[in-house]
Order: C-alpha cells, then sequence, then structure tokens
C-alpha cells in the first residue's frame, strides 16, 4: 500500500528569497523588533517560545560547547607539557649513559614508572629468528605500529600476553625495535600521536651509534 502523498501547498512568496535577504540584512530585525516577539516557534518542553528565546536557547548551548572544548584544549594542553618535560628529562639521563646496559635500564625504568607500561625493550631482530623479521616486515612496514598483537606476536616480544603495543623501527640500517607494552588494551591505538616516540627513537640511534 502507497503511502498519501502530502499536499502541496502553493505558497505566495518563495521561501528561499526570504532566506536569503534575512542572510544578506541581519539588521532587519533591529528594524522591526516587534516580530522578534510576536513569531512563534515550536519548542518540545516548552510549547511555543519566541524567536528571542530560541536565540538565547541556541547561544547558551553554544556557550555550554564552547566551554567544553576550552576545558578539552587546557587538559591537553597540560598533559602535552607534561610528556614534553618528561622526554627532555629523559633525553638528559640517557646521554648520560655510558653504556648499552645502563641505556637500557634507564629506558625501561623512567617510562615504566611515569606511564605505568608493563615492558619496555629494545629488541635486534638479528639475534630473534624469521618469526622477529616478519614482524619487523609486516608490522613495521610504516615504521612504527600501535595496537594489539596476535598471543604469539606478544609472548615473542615480550614474553607474555599484553594488552596494546607500540613498536618503533629505529632505522632501516639499524635491525632494532624499540618495544613498549601496556596491560591495558586501549592505551595504544592506531590514530594516537607518535610525537614522544619519534624524539625518543632519533635519540636512541644517535646513542647506539656512540655506545
Amino acid at each position: 500500500m502507497t503511502e498519501p502523498l502530502m499536499p502541496q501547498i502553493n505558497l505566495p512568496f518563495d521561501e528561499q528569497i526570504i532566506r536569503e535577504y534575512l542572510l544578506d540584512n541581519p539588521d532587519f530585525f533591529n528594524r522591526y523588533p516587534e516580530l522578534l516577539l510576536a513569531m512563534r516557534l515550536p519548542h518540545t518542553e516548552r510549547g511555543a517560545i519566541s524567536l528571542v528565546e530560541r536565540r538565547q536557547e541556541l547561544l547558551r548551548q553554544r556557550v555550554s560547547l564552547l566551554e567544553e572544548e576550552i576545558t578539552s584544549l587546557l587538559s591537553m594542553a597540560a598533559r602535552n607539557e607534561k610528556i614534553y618535560l618528561f622526554n627532555t628529562e629523559l633525553s638528559f639521563k640517557l646521554l648520560n649513559c655510558a653504556d648499552l646496559i645502563s641505556l637500557k635500564e634507564v629506558l625501561a625504568d623512567n617510562l615504566k614508572q611515569q606511564f605505568n607500561f608493563s615492558h619496555v625493550r629494545l629488541i635486534s631482530v638479528l639475534d630473534v629468528g624469521a618469526d622477529m623479521k616478519a614482524i619487523w616486515e609486516q608490522r613495521l612496514r610504516k615504521g612504527h605500529y600501535f595496537g594489539r598483537l596476535t598471543q604469539q606476536e606478544a609472548k615473542r616480544l615480550f614474553g607474555a600476553e599484553v594488552g596494546s603495543v607500540a613498536l618503533v623501527k629505529l632505522a632501516e640500517d639499524i635491525p632494532v625495535i624499540f618495544a613498549i607494552a601496556s596491560q591495558d588494551a586501549t592505551h595504544f591505538h592506531p590514530d594516537m600521536d607518535n610525537m614522544l616516540l619519534e624524539q625518543l627513537r632519533r635519540l636512541l640511534v644517535h646513542m647506539l651509534a656512540k655506545l
């Protein structure tokens, strides 16, 4: 059964022309303020309201959204500042390391303490066989990988199952994986920013060439 067609209403004016006129003349209601109070708009909770009331309501909603956005931006700025200060301090500690063992210890201890990571490792691809080379070639095609691993991959990299990981290829000519794991399955995800890890990657490349 077909639905009945809505009756066609022949308006004595073109609504689009009125819309464009009001957009081109935003001071129209300033010249005719009585129209603001005379016009009524349907409201789900308050019945009919005036155009002024509707405008005030929209402005309040917009202010509320802007306040939420500002709060979110301030929170993000504070977090980024905290990460920047941590990364700067960690960089100086790494630069003072005299050997590879102390470098690994400083890197792991600081990242685990700051972010509650479960594992932080520097893994040589040459020392661990074909399955690690597969991770190097497949997971790290773009140079880094954020997200979940299979159980086999997790056990090969960390010796245990983990929630989510960040894997970074140090360089094409340095077959070492900078690997971090969190027990939180949502901590590392494909859309996250890699600014901190990229800075650490560059510093580690510099340090490994010296040690």
